[in-house]
């Protein structure tokens, strides 16, 4: 896949290299050159510009990539106005970076299509896997809403999915279990489970809160 990040700071530098190690195509975008010059053996093209000049982002093809990840951290204005460019300009996937509450809302009013808070996000996957040892990592979709990867713990060894009934018990959905390196695409309520499975749960945070503690 073709995907372009525009600010390459500590964030941007990071989803450069990535997508960049997973075999990507990427395409560095800053208006410093020696932000550029950090990522230069770590991304396909890089390029220096305004991000806030609609001429200099068409003249790179911007809406030819799978996705447009703004990045920008210290200039607030600029990442909205980059934000909103390239939605206007009919980029499918535009993915923002914000630093604060106020700044996520106006980048999703702008039509970011996913806005993403580092240290927040990054906080409530540290402070849900301190308070419960079950929690192995997490998705948030919603305010309420989650994908949670969850490990089993030795009260359930032995038990199978349909004796624990979790998703009458619970209201949560199985979408996955994963044992050593095999993996069960919603397995069936006869599939036992072992301490160590990682089971990759859906539901509200209250519910899956209620699971962890019974695991």
């Amino acid at each position: 896949m073709d995907f372009a990040v525009i600010g390459i700071g500590r964030f941007g530098s990071a989803v450069v290299r990535t997508l960049y190690e997973m075999g990507h195509h990427v395409l560095a975008i800053d208006r410093d050159e020696d932000s550029l010059r950090s990522v230069q053996d770590s991304s396909t093209h890089s390029v220096q510009l305004d991000s806030t000049d609609p001429e200099a982002l068409r003249a790179v093809g911007i809406t030819n990539f799978d996705a447009v990840v703004v990045a920008i951290g210290a200039g607030v204005q600029e990442s909205i106005l980059t934000t909103l460019l390239l939605k206007e300009m009919g980029c499918r996937k535009v993915v923002s970076k914000a630093s604060g509450e106020l700044q996520a809302r106006v980048l999703e009013k702008v039509g970011a299509d996913l806005v993403i808070r580092p240290e927040r996000d990054m906080a409530i996957r540290v402070a849900r896997s301190l308070a419960s040892g079950h929690v192995v990592d997490l998705l948030e979709l919603s305010p309420n809403l989650l994908v949670e990867e969850v490990s089993v713990g030795p009260r359930v060894n032995g038990k199978s999915l349909g004796d624990l009934d979790l998703r009458s018990r619970y209201g949560v959905s199985i979408l996955l279990l994963k044992r050593d390196s095999q993996i069960v695409v919603v397995p069936g309520g006869e599939t036992e489970l072992r301490s160590g499975d990682v089971l990759v749960v859906f539901g509200e945070k209250q519910a899956l809160a209620k699971l962890e503690s019974s695991l």
